[in-house]
């Protein structure tokens, strides 16, 4: 991809905000606030795109003042104070806030601090009955008190690993908040995962301490997840203690803790005080060999940044409740817990995007009170050609707010919400990745919204979009660079003793600049488009897996002798994921053989990871050095011509890739 449709200079934007919202806004109230304590630009009268943008050029140009006003503003407590904001700027390596100590749990739960506000939900848990069940601030409290003693207990200390093999459930929120409680690090996957998805996944970081299920509900039906969780407890020899959350109603197997006895002692939590870089959490992204890289993002990082995020991006406070659809496995559930820092309630969905029906996500809205309504983009295309009507079938009078990742939300998308949901209404599609736990681009409570753009980069990220040889473009497609560290910056992957894979992964193609993976637009009026990514990573509404997870299931096949899976961002909104499959001598695909390659890949990865369509190859393409060649495909695939898609120098077999170069052309037909 290497050209792009040129925007208007000037188009008429879908949606602005009003004069009351602007002013009421966090992030002008902010600016006012910065620019007398800390030297930030005024607001320009009546021109907030002006406002923001000064705003943010400070924020890149001035990185120090900035996050120490994040800091302050947002009323961070150190328990040590910290010697300066950034020592060095440079990446991979940039150390924020040394000697500053502090605890993220503290600040989630500050909200239930206040009296009046204990009785006040702090998570709304629906299920597929759609009926919410509350959590009160004091509630929450009390569970992770109780069950941080008892992590206590057990001989957890600050940096020990604990893991959740668990659902989107009030469970999930309570044993994370523990755990960053006590100082360890907490980390976690879906239970729809498979086994092996999920060992590659913990035996890289031997976690002590397992919280698991005993099954969940999707679509209806109830899955039994025991067998699995037998495989893991005999899978991970460095666990000391297993809880058995009984969401199917069974027995705590033999060996495990129950979970009603672990939070029954009505204990305020007690926060150790770790320093700014002390892990938080490791979240999982997928490179295109080998295992899933173990990305460690700090406790003072992800805190400073989330406040960021929620404070003056969502513009969230002690009035909203905020939903996103997302599961366990996936960064937005971090994100989504985030809303605590905010004050806001948190609204738990633990189920399927579209059961009993299409628009089953706006009747959760509706019973929640969401005032702001995240969900994928592909959810959003899903409702426009399903027909669903959300601002006629559901009164939504309180979402001020839709928000879209996992994937660009189209033209069509921005028209349709705001045809269907309300014409005043807040569409915000932002993008950023697992690898930062945040967004790049994205929401701005005081800016129009454009059809099919983001609304503007994210204060403090120096967001541009670059060439190969590293010159900065405007209104051209480019790569997704980051000029400048941020707090949520990995501080390490947790396999990689000398740092060479966190370097490879991010800084190979401009040494000191974040490089994404991300084709990007900067238009001269500062917004942001996203054409899909520029590398292999598979993006299956909203759940990143690399292609080697893939890979590793499907050639366990004897029939299989080598495979290539691509993820392909439609233009429609969709995403197709084909799987090319070279076959062994005598073998055929047949249905049968379709058949045990989509069970394989359902139950021993991931349900949402099932191919589209399986299509058997002459061969599968390699670099020189024996790399299955996966981004020149699928450029390939999205009509890119073979001389520009690919170096011919560095494949061992250019006429394999005709073979691909033909699919394309027939479905382009």
């Amino acid at each position: 991809m290497t050209t792009a449709p040129q925007p208007a200079t000037h188009p008429e934007p879908l949606w602005q905000p009003g004069a009351d919202r602007i002013a009421g806004a966090q992030v002008t109230r902010f600016q006012e606030w910065a620019a007398h304590h800390h030297g930030a630009p005024a607001a320009t009268p009546g021109d907030p795109a002006a406002s923001y943008a000064a705003l943010h050029r400070w924020s890149v140009e001035e990185l120090s003042t900035f996050w120490r006003a994040v800091a302050e503003w947002f009323d961070v407590r150190f328990s040590t104070p910290y010697d300066t904001v950034l020592t060095d700027a440079t990446m991979p390596g940039a150390r924020w806030f040394p000697g500053a100590t502090l605890n993220y749990a503290e600040h989630a739960l500050r909200a239930g601090e206040d009296p009046a506000r204990a009785a006040e939900p702090a998570l709304l848990h629906v299920d597929e009955s759609h009926e919410p069940t509350p959590v009160t601030w004091a509630e929450l409290r009390a569970q992770v008190g109780s069950l941080a003693v008892e992590l206590r207990r057990l001989g957890v200390r600050p940096g020990d690993r604990v893991s959740g093999y668990v659902p989107n459930v009030p469970q999930a929120v309570v044993a994370f908040l523990a755990s960053a409680a006590v100082g360890a690090v907490w980390t976690s996957c879906a239970p729809d995962f498979g086994a092996r998805s999920v060992l590659d996944r913990f035996q890289q970081v031997e976690p002590v301490v397992l919280f698991t299920v005993d099954g969940y509900r999707y679509g209806g039906k109830e899955h039994d997840r025991r067998a699995t969780v037998a495989e893991l407890r005999a899978e991970l020899p460095s666990l000391t203690a297993v809880v058995h959350i009984p969401l199917l109603g069974t027995e705590a197997p033999e060996g495990a803790l129950h979970w009603d006895d672990v939070v029954s002692h009505d204990e305020e939590p007690v926060f150790a005080q770790v320093p700014f870089d002390h892990p938080l959490w490791v979240l999982y992204s997928s490179g295109t060999t080998g295992l899933p890289k173990a990305i460690v993002q700090s406790q003072g990082g992800i805190l400073l940044e989330h406040l960021k995020q929620t404070g003056l991006h969502c513009d969230l406070g002690p009035e909203d409740r905020f939903f996103w659809y997302t599961s366990t496995g996936w960064m937005m559930w971090n994100f989504l817990v985030a809303g605590l820092l905010a004050g806001s309630t948190v609204v738990l969905y633990d189920g399927s995007p579209g059961f009993p029906d299409t628009g089953a996500q706006w009747r959760i809205a509706e019973r929640t009170g969401a005032t702001l309504f995240g969900t994928s983009a592909a959810y959003v295309m899903a409702c426009a050609k399903a027909g669903v009507h959300p601002g006629r079938d559901y009164d939504l009078s309180r979402v001020k707010c839709v928000a879209t990742t996992g994937s660009p939300l189209p033209p069509d998308g921005f028209r349709w919400l705001h045809d269907e949901v309300a014409e005043n209404l807040w569409i915000a599609s932002v993008s950023g990745g697992t690898d930062v736990c945040s967004c790049f681009a994205g929401a701005v409570p005081t800016l129009p919204v454009h059809i099919g753009e983001l609304q503007a980069p994210c204060l403090g990220t120096d967001l541009q979009a670059w060439d190969p040889q590293g010159k900065p473009l405007t209104d051209e497609v480019g790569e997704l660079v980051v000029t400048n560290p941020l707090p949520s910056m990995p501080i390490r992957f947790w396999n990689d003793p000398d740092g060479s894979r966190y370097r490879d992964s991010y800084f190979e193609m401009y040494p000191g600049v974040w490089r994404h993976g991300d084709w990007i637009t900067l238009t001269a009026r500062g917004t942001v488009v996203i054409h899909g990514r520029s590398d292999s990573t598979l993006n299956r509404q909203g759940v990143r897996m690399g292609s080697a997870d893939i890979y590793e299931a499907v050639e366990r096949l004897p029939e299989i002798r080598e495979s290539l899976v691509i993820g392909l961002e439609l233009p429609d909104g969709g995403y197709w994921m084909p799987l090319f499959v070279h076959l062994a001598e005598g073998a055929v695909l047949d249905d049968d053989l379709r058949g045990r390659i989509k069970q394989t890949i359902r139950t021993q990865l991931s349900p949402r990871h099932v191919p589209d369509d399986i299509i058997e190859a002459p061969g599968v393409p390699h670099t020189l050095t024996g790399k299955r060649i996966e981004v020149p495909v699928k450029r390939l695939l999205q009509g890119t011509p073979l001389e520009k898609a690919v170096n011919p120098g560095s494949v061992d077999n250019l006429e394999l890739l005709r073979f691909y170069e033909r699919i394309a052309a027939d479905r382009a037909q």
